[in-house]
């Protein structure tokens, strides 16, 4: 499933770029041309998101003995870094435009293609979505909002257009501009995001507090101490020392630690448990 979300926007991106390119052909619309070729470029980040998700999912080797989560949300990083060039490009085109005193001409048939685009990138984006966020998958989070940028931008040239055609010389500059804003943040937002899973980040407290509830629930634990906790990539990795009473057995030490193990690791946010044990002080 989460192949199947990159590889509608491959397709998805190959078949819009088509459409653009061959009715801006047609039409002499060097706009719609323009936004059938950052299409195929988007073609080129899901593919990139493609490889980074096939390498996260590989099992731990000898090169990664603790698997390959870490690629996960540095091609999500990196997504975000893209978008951030988006939405340097279409700032510096709207205020291109601006300056220069450029109008773009309005054409009813790039507002036609540009709202099939709007439609199949927002359903390219809720899909995305929806398996990034049920399978807390970075890459497909930022794939997702990616399509989403595309088609505001494709709006912004459906308003622009309406706009201008009303009367308001610069309304699709002035719209992208807004647009672009808005990218910047998104992006932010996604690479912030990311870095903390990528430098091993500690998770809130309430997770923390969370993991030694479950630990105290064991009747022979005692005691928690030195409980840490760090991000491998998108994976959540927990060290815990726990005290047990002294009379406890070898043998039953052992077991409670193993308990112990798969009480953390049953946790919907925890993947690794590493527990320690220590025997209680009188």
């Amino acid at each position: 499933m989460l192949e199947s979300a990159l590889w509608l926007s491959i397709v998805g991106n190959v078949v819009l770029s088509l459409m653009k390119l061959a009715v801006g052909v047609a039409y002499g619309s060097v706009a719609l041309v323009s936004d059938g070729v950052h299409s195929l470029s988007d073609v080129l980040t899901s593919i990139i998101g493609l490889w980074g998700l096939r390498v996260s999912l590989k099992p731990p080797d000898s090169s990664h003995p603790f698997g390959h989560a870490r690629f996960e949300p540095l091609v999500a990083f990196i997504l975000g870094e893209i978008l951030l060039l988006v939405s340097y490009e279409i700032g510096k085109e709207a205020i291109l435009q601006i300056f220069h005193k450029t109008q773009r001409e309005v054409n009813f048939v790039l507002i036609y293609v540009a709202g099939i685009s709007i439609i199949a990138k927002e359903v390219m984006a809720r899909y995305a979505l929806y398996v990034g966020k049920r399978y807390n998958n970075q890459i497909l989070i930022a794939d997702a909002y990616h399509h989403r940028s595309d088609a505001l931008s494709s709006v912004v040239v459906v308003v622009g257009l309406l706009v201008q055609k009303l009367g308001f010389s610069y309304g699709d500059a002035l719209a992208a501009l807004i647009v672009a804003i808005m990218l910047v943040k998104l992006s932010w937002d996604i690479m912030r995001k990311n870095v903390k899973f990528l430098t091993g980040e500690a998770p809130p407290c309430e997770i923390l507090d969370r993991i030694k509830r479950e630990v105290l629930k064991h009747p022979n634990v005692v005691g928690v101490h030195n409980l840490r906790a760090h991000y491998v990539g998108t994976n959540l990795h927990v060290q815990v020392h726990i005290e047990v009473p002294s009379e406890c057995s070898l043998e039953k030490a052992h077991s409670i630690e193993k308990d112990i193990e798969r009480a953390i690791e049953s946790l919907d946010v925890v993947d690794k448990a590493f527990v320690h044990v220590d025997i209680a002080k009188l």
